[in-house]
């Protein structure tokens, strides 16, 4: 089930009843359980059995750990915790890509080896919840916080359908105690968490899928040779359709959860203002990157040991987080790339450590990290090397014969809409969307609301899913 789908609506109008009405607390957290059960079992119902697998080891092993009498026991129940996720995430998710990387490499050293194909589906989300689940044990074991007080809380913690296929990845401290006390919409809540999701579906209807998602297939899915212009215009419409596409589900999530009287974390924060790849990346996909550096980065050394630790450590986690998105070697190297940026972005910061830009530089400092994303973002898009090196080669200049693929319609609509979510980006980049809504008057975001509305029904469509759904 996809919030961008009809069905959802009649789902979700049958969710927010049933917790509007005067049942006890226990009553309404049964239902919000039974409801994303509902949710996840649209896509394929046997997939709830990973769930069901996933909530429960990982409940009895936080159970373990805090009864266990020693550290050796207590390591043994964190590993069958962590054994447990990986192995479903790496069977599910990484089977076949282990499979075809040991093939390529046998053959580069004159092995002929034909494995069978796996031919098994990813279930949707298994990224997201098993690292919100190893979160939970995780955190129990290193003392950053006690286990839930009882199996339901932690059940709904796992499956809430708001954040269960997409994120934000939810940390047990931030959810698990608002199960605690009943909980419930005010008026403000409601129609806050109602504007919330009309500007996510804008985001993802109307911009990522209406209007830039036909520009990046046009060069990206064609078998054509595109030149500078083409090339350029294709990634800079990703780097559009990328963001309103994660950041339109994550606010809808956001949204979602408000009106049912829940707070989520903010997963983005105008990222295409950033200044520097440091500040992209407490920008985009935030739950993800602060799960990376408490989990990965910080237990690898972190930068406690040395400069060289530090950067192993660095291209470490940036690796990792390039191979948690796809099965692919093209994300392993886009998070390698990120990785590079990091790397050289500190060492710039030692080399220049008193320097202080003034706006201007602050500017082109920004303009020069957008373009660098962009570059990285080609490897994210495209799906073979080849095909990356064909874009990037055509955004040198470098093709010969290029065919033109992007009409002028498109180019100006990408133009337009790219160059306003820029400017939108700097304009709120000190800012939140609470404080600036708060200050605007009623009858003008009233308006606005009316026009995103209009436009996600008008542009409704097939109800794409998202993109982060295949991760």
């Amino acid at each position: 089930m996809i919030f961008n789908s009809l069905i959802f609506v009649a789902f979700f109008a049958i969710v927010l009843g049933l917790h509007s009405l005067p049942l006890p607390w226990n009553a309404k957290k049964i239902n919000l359980l039974i409801a994303s059960y509902i949710f996840y079992a649209a896509w394929n119902p046997p997939f709830v059995i990973l769930l069901w697998v996933s909530t429960v080891v990982d409940w009895f092993a936080a159970r373990a750990l805090v009864t266990a009498k020693d550290q050796w026991h207590r390591r043994l129940w964190m590993l069958i915790s962590v054994i447990a996720n990986v192995g479903m995430l790496g069977y599910f998710k990484y089977g076949q890509f282990l499979v075809d990387s040991f093939s390529s490499i046998a053959l580069a050293v004159g092995l002929h080896y034909s494995p069978p194909k796996y031919d098994i589906v990813l279930p949707i989300g298994i990224s997201f919840y098993t690292f919100a689940t190893m979160s939970y044990t995780l955190d129990v074991y290193l003392r950053r916080a006690a286990p839930a007080r009882n199996f339901l809380d932690y059940a709904l913690f796992v499956t809430f359908f708001p954040h269960l296929v997409a994120g934000p990845i939810m940390r047990p401290t931030e959810l698990v105690p608002q199960f605690a006390t009943p909980r419930k919409a005010s008026g403000d809540q409601l129609r806050f968490g109602l504007a919330l999701m009309t500007l996510g579906l804008f985001q993802k209807v109307v911009l990522a899928d209406g209007f830039l998602g036909p520009v990046v297939e046009a060069v990206y899915d064609a078998d054509k040779t595109p030149g500078m212009l083409d090339s350029w215009m294709a990634t800079i419409a990703f780097s559009g359709q990328i963001f309103c596409d994660f950041a339109g589900y994550s606010t809808t999530a956001i949204g979602v959860a408000l009106c049912l009287g829940f707070a989520m974390p903010d997963n983005f924060r105008f990222p295409y203002a950033s200044i520097g790849f440091s500040d992209f990346w407490r920008r985009w996909h935030i739950s993800l990157s602060s799960w990376l550096r408490d989990y990965v980065y910080i237990p690898l050394g972190g930068n406690r040991h040395g400069e060289l630790r530090t950067y192993v450590s660095l291209m470490s986690t940036m690796l990792i987080g390039g191979l948690w998105h796809g099965a692919s070697w093209t994300f392993v190297f886009w998070g390698g790339l990120h990785g590079v940026y990091l790397a050289i972005e500190r060492l710039l910061r030692k080399l220049f450590r008193d320097y202080r830009p003034g706006p201007a530089a602050i500017a082109g400092l920004g303009l020069i990290t957008f373009l660098l994303v962009d570059i990285a973002w080609v490897f994210f898009r495209a799906k073979t090397f080849a095909k990356a090196s064909i874009v990037i080669t055509g955004m040198a200049g470098l093709n010969a014969h290029p065919v033109p693929l992007l009409a002028a319609i498109y180019l100006a609509t990408t133009g337009v809409i790219v160059g306003g979510i820029l400017c939108a980006h700097w304009l709120m980049r000190n800012r939140t969307l609470e404080a600036v809504v708060a200050r605007t008057h009623p009858v003008v975001v009233t308006g606005i609301l009316a026009v995103m509305g209009f436009s996600v029904v008008a542009e409704h469509g097939a109800g794409d899913a998202f993109i982060y759904f295949q991760f």
